[in-house]
């Protein structure tokens, strides 16, 4: 995983609570990196068969994401491996435990934390790759100081979320270089509804973002203890470890 987008030279960009393929096949058309899919009790929360049907029919390269809120780590794995999907994105109060167990079986995992919180700072012992900072409250849409996100992890390492929407998502960038950017109601006309001109706006002035961001600093340096995403045939072990 390198700075800029799942090509390594773009912003990554996240859509989020989708809940249609319709949706989800807007967002790919329009250029997102990256469609999330919503497993926890929400407006969003979609059923696995439902999700599974949709990523079917989604072109192959698609970067899939499942989001779940404190739930088991085996179920979390089972439905990421059963569906296909290409990352998991942990959004409760996962213990460090359970979310290293979950890294250590698929491919790619996200975790996330609401900004100024005191576990930021033991991110690694969490194993995931990729750290979400969201507002206080996480996937309510919430804006948040920017200020509390500062330094917190190396920003190839940083997703960013909470209250983003297609007139603010060009300063949260230039204020914190991250590597990739997070959205879902920002981008809607009703819970769960995305807006077609409000997805194109949004990502048009997110990587629009990043490139002034990346021409003006260069981009940032990939850690040395991340990988890149493995095949998506490659992503889960978790049948050989029952």
């Amino acid at each position: 995983m390198t700075a800029g987008g799942a090509d390594g030279t773009e912003l990554f960009v996240k859509i989020c609570g989708v809940t249609s393929e319709a949706d989800a096949l807007l967002a790919v058309g329009l250029g997102a990196s990256a469609v999330g899919f919503v497993f926890a009790p929400s407006p969003r929360q979609m059923a696995p068969a439902a999700v599974a049907d949709i990523v079917k029919r989604l072109p192959h390269e698609t970067v899939t994401v499942g989001v779940f809120r404190d739930e088991s780590p085996r179920r979390v794995v089972e439905i990421a491996g059963q569906i296909g999907l290409r990352a998991v994105q942990l959004h409760g109060l996962e213990s460090s435990e359970d979310s290293r167990w979950v890294a250590e079986r698929v491919n790619w995992t996200i975790k996330a934390f609401p900004a100024g919180h005191p576990n930021i700072e033991r991110f690694t012992a969490y194993g995931a790759q990729t750290l979400l900072v969201d507002g206080p409250n996480p996937g309510s849409g919430e804006l948040f100081d920017w200020r509390l996100a500062e330094g917190v992890i190396d920003p190839s390492r940083l997703l960013l979320s909470g209250g983003l929407r297609p007139d603010n998502v060009a300063a949260a960038i230039a204020h914190l270089h991250p590597w990739g950017v997070d959205v879902s109601s920002g981008v809607e006309s009703a819970p769960g509804v995305k807006d077609p001109g409000r997805m194109r706006d949004f990502i048009v002035a997110a990587r629009a973002a990043g490139r002034l961001v990346e021409v003006e600093h260069g981009a940032a340096a990939e850690p040395d203890d991340v990988t890149a995403p493995r095949r998506s045939t490659d992503l889960f072990d978790w049948q050989d470890d029952a």
